[in-house]
């Protein structure tokens, strides 16, 4: 009968209907039920309650206190297993990789649509020369293209190239931020993917797989080093000009316990939803709920040991502290007249790919582990000289900027920064006179910092820039690449899932030594 009492007691005080205003965030409504319940009980009743109705995960989905409510909901895992080594009080605590890595965190630059590696980063003379000409059948072999019938005509590039750097790297007109850091980057030219449209190829550079699911390759990241930073993700994600083909699967955590996952933030308003507080709840009482929370969450973790309950009391604690340290990340009034410029940021209010390039380098300053940045516009079916006009002026200076500022700094050393996008486009025409089809047999990507090999150039495709021609480096053998920097042995960085251990790599990949320092 005394049990009874306390669930009805407890079901009335956390009814949804009364402690669920619009806006408002869990841990500040919920504060008032937990008051209301240490009043009506006395302690012998709370703990009969507690054993009998307040199982954790009824209590997480039925009495209006998910995560999904509080500002950084999507910090936990609700179903995470202990962390898989280091403190498992914290599983994001920082950790120790498999040996010393070369770099410690990354910036990845995501252009998604494809940019196309003809007009920017390859130069084909001899395809502007067979230009308006069938392509040799022999070429066609085999060879199906996204959309466009293959014996479309070949299409010569539309811009033209210099060279650059001590190193003579050549590179479009289009990029001359770009072209003055050609000491500074490795430029791949010869990458491969095995997918040919736009969500699973961004979904397999992301995740080694074109299949939804699996973990993006920041999760893998902070899975195996944790986070430096106490007050923000240790993975972030910053969009610009429209949102990926693939979506939340390119920066997910998959399989692996949520608390992994990349957090967006967003570029107006609170950068998570729901991390003001509404009207009427001031600090005092904020912290006295997410006490009362912990104070709960602390029962259970006394009486089941389990550190999954210790790791979700730090996530409340981080979520708090975000609060005060998102605002001020995402203010750059601190900033200077001169970087603002460096990165061409007009208006630093304005959410545009410069202003994210630049809140990238303050995020690592602050101990953020993995940075992504998407910027979707580059699917030239046809405008396609206008198209990557527009992309490169919208996006070269502040790309070029970021690594500037990062070396300037002392940061670009022990931080990888990658610029590219899921697959290339076709020698042939599509859209006229005027665009290219997909293409996945060979495009371009260019890395620096943490152990690259600067003012290099790496691979090379054939005189119409159609297939690789020498050293191709898979997906699979960029990501081991990139792991291995951060000192992981990608065949060891496993996770047990559904009866086996599961990769980044899957059962591919080779460290490719040749753009290695």
């Amino acid at each position: 009968m005394e049990r009874q009492t306390a669930a009805a007691v407890f079901c009335k005080l956390g009814s949804p209907a009364l402690y669920e205003p619009p806006g408002c965030c869990a841990a500040l409504y919920f504060s008032d039920a937990v008051s209301g319940w240490s009043r009506i009980m006395n302690q012998n009743l709370f703990h009969n309650a507690h054993a009998s109705f307040l199982r954790r995960r009824w209590f997480l989905k039925d009495c209006g206190v998910g995560l999904g409510s509080i500002a950084a909901g999507t910090l936990l895992s609700q179903d995470s297993e202990a962390a898989h080594d280091g403190n498992p009080a914290n599983p994001l605590a920082p950790r120790n990789p498999h040996f010393p890595g070369k770099a410690k965190r990354v910036i990845y630059m995501f252009h998604a649509g494809a940019p196309s590696h003809l007009e920017m980063f390859d130069n084909k003379p001899e395809l502007a020369k067979r230009d308006g000409q069938l392509p040799p059948p022999e070429l066609l072999k085999n060879y199906r293209a996204a959309f466009i019938n293959p014996n479309s005509a070949l299409l010569g590039p539309k811009f033209k190239y210099e060279k650059y750097g001590q190193c003579g790297m050549e590179l479009s007109e289009v990029l001359p931020h770009t072209a003055k850091l050609a000491d500074d980057i490795c430029l791949i030219r010869s990458m491969q993917t095995d997918a040919v449209n736009h969500a699973p190829a961004q979904i397999m550079m992301n995740t080694g797989s074109q299949q939804f699911g699996r973990p993006s390759f920041g999760s893998w990241t902070l899975y195996g080093l944790g986070s430096e930073s106490a007050d923000l993700p240790g993975f972030v994600v910053l969009t610009s000009a429209k949102g990926t083909s693939g979506g939340a699967s390119n920066y997910g955590s998959g399989f692996l316990p949520t608390m992994y996952g990349g957090i967006p933030f967003r570029s107006k308003g609170d950068p998570v939803l729901y991390l003001s507080n509404p009207a009427g709840i001031d600090a005092e009482a904020q912290r006295a709920s997410l006490d009362s929370l912990n104070r709960l969450n602390g029962l259970s973790f006394k009486a089941s040991g389990d550190p999954e309950i210790a790791a979700r009391i730090q996530s409340y604690e981080m979520a708090y502290r975000l609060q005060t340290s998102a605002p001020e990340l995402m203010n750059l009034e601190s900033e200077s007249k001169e970087t603002l410029e460096r990165y061409g940021i007009k208006d630093p209010n304005e959410a545009n790919y410069a202003r994210n390039c630049l809140l990238a380098r303050r995020l690592i300053e602050r101990g953020v582990r993995f940075v992504q940045l998407f910027h979707e516009a580059w699917d030239q079916h046809g405008n396609l000289t206008a198209g990557v006009r527009q992309n490169a002026l919208d996006t070269d200076q502040a790309s070029a900027a970021l690594v500037t500022d990062l070396k300037e700094r002392g940061l670009l050393q022990d931080t990888i920064v990658v610029w590219g996008g899921e697959f290339g486009r076709t020698p042939m025409v599509q859209g006229g006179n005027d665009g290219r089809d997909h293409h996945n047999r060979c495009f371009s990507v260019w890395l620096a910092g943490g152990g690259i090999k600067s003012g290099h150039v790496y691979g090379q495709t054939d005189e119409l820039g159609f297939n690789v021609t020498e050293n191709p480096v898979h997906v699979h053998d960029l990501n081991a690449t990139l792991l291995h920097l951060l000192g992981f042995d990608h065949q060891r960085l496993t996770y047990r899932f559904q009866g086996r251990d599961y990769r980044l790599t899957d059962v591919h990949g080779n460290v490719v030594r040749g753009i290695l320092s």
